[in-house]
């Protein structure tokens, strides 16, 4: 029989392997967009943008619950 505690903690891994599963997809969708194509150069504010986009994507991937 399992106990409370371990039903507990089973369902603390699943949220949490389902955030980490929610948190690479959305930072994978992110990537496509931040990252410029090879062949095409951006004007300086579209490089600054990326930039400020990466940067945020960062700071909130590092945020703690």
């Amino acid at each position: 029989m399992v106990s409370q505690t371990e039903q507990t903690a089973n369902t603390a891994r699943e949220d949490f392997s389902e955030y980490v599963a929610h948190l690479q997809l959305h930072m994978a969708l992110q990537a496509r967009n931040l990252v410029p194509p090879l062949g095409q150069k951006g004007d300086r504010r579209e490089m600054m943008l990326q930039q400020t986009q990466a940067d945020f994507e960062k700071i909130v991937s590092r945020q703690r619950f």
